[in-house]
């Protein structure tokens, strides 16, 4: 039996998410990870980073993925499914590449909990939308929103995977050693990789033109840049000779 769209899960996840978005600016604090990870946590809290990263990340593939595997195999099939791909994309790199290589910190497990409730949730909503909802002209692939938005969603993956990069080579295995990262759109930013993947979604929410899309880019811009502003911070007070023109997050702007 074909599934039909239902207007009000749409609706409820989008709210929710731009709900999530404003409430993390509103408390402004940062999420407990990394180098903000609470002391107080015991060890047997929290998770190895790269087993904490694919946990976390994984139900975002795996639920769009799982709905994009059930629609016909085509290269050029219908905009909906080219762009829950451009989705699946990002989510498999994130579960199986970022998450092999990164060298952070234990994650506490709560988080990593709510990082799985997290990616589930919006993994489905995103790709629910895109499959049984979203309607596009057949002309869509030819619309500068089509065309723009992936151009930008995959410009900031690419400022996303190379800032990844350049933080992974600060430190060799094992070093806990704070450095101040060179290079890329690190000289103008302390928040290089955020920046990346916020682009990504404000591509992405371009090319899909949808309501969940737009939630999601808005609740990144919210997550990320409150963690590129206490990573600026953080940067500011541990190292003196910190690049006075950098700024956290926005070139020569914020």
């Amino acid at each position: 039996m074909p599934v039909r769209c239902q207007q009000s899960p749409v609706l409820a996840g989008s709210a929710t998410l731009a709900a999530l978005g404003a409430l993390t600016l509103y408390f402004g604090e940062p999420s407990g990870y990394g180098k903000y990870t609470d002391s107080l946590v015991p060890a047997v809290a929290r998770l190895p980073a790269r087993a904490a990263w694919f946990l976390q990340e994984l139900p975002a593939f795996v639920v769009s993925a799982g709905i994009l595997a059930r629609q016909p195999c085509s290269l050029f099939g219908p905009p909906g499914t080219v762009l829950l791909g451009l989705f699946c994309a990002h989510y498999f790199h994130r579960s199986f590449v970022y998450s092999l290589l990164t060298r952070g910190r234990p994650f506490p497990a709560i988080l990593i909990f709510r990082g799985f409730l997290f990616c589930m949730g919006n993994g489905f909503l995103q790709g629910y939308y895109l499959i049984y909802c979203a309607e596009y002209p057949d002309e869509w692939y030819t619309d500068i929103r089509f065309s723009l938005g992936v151009f930008i969603f995959i410009l900031g993956m690419a400022i996303n995977i190379h800032s990844d990069y350049i933080l992974r080579q600060l430190r060799k295995p094992g070093e806990i050693t704070y450095r101040i990262p060179q290079g890329g759109l690190f000289r103008y930013v302390s928040g290089a990789n955020f920046l990346g993947e916020i682009v990504e979604w404000i591509g992405y929410a371009l090319a899909t033109w949808s309501l969940p899309a737009l939630a999601f880019a808005f609740f990144s811009l919210c997550f990320l840049g409150l963690r590129a502003f206490h990573h600026h911070r953080f940067y500011l007070k541990m190292f003196e000779d910190y690049p006075k023109s950098r700024k956290a997050l926005i070139p020569f702007v914020f």
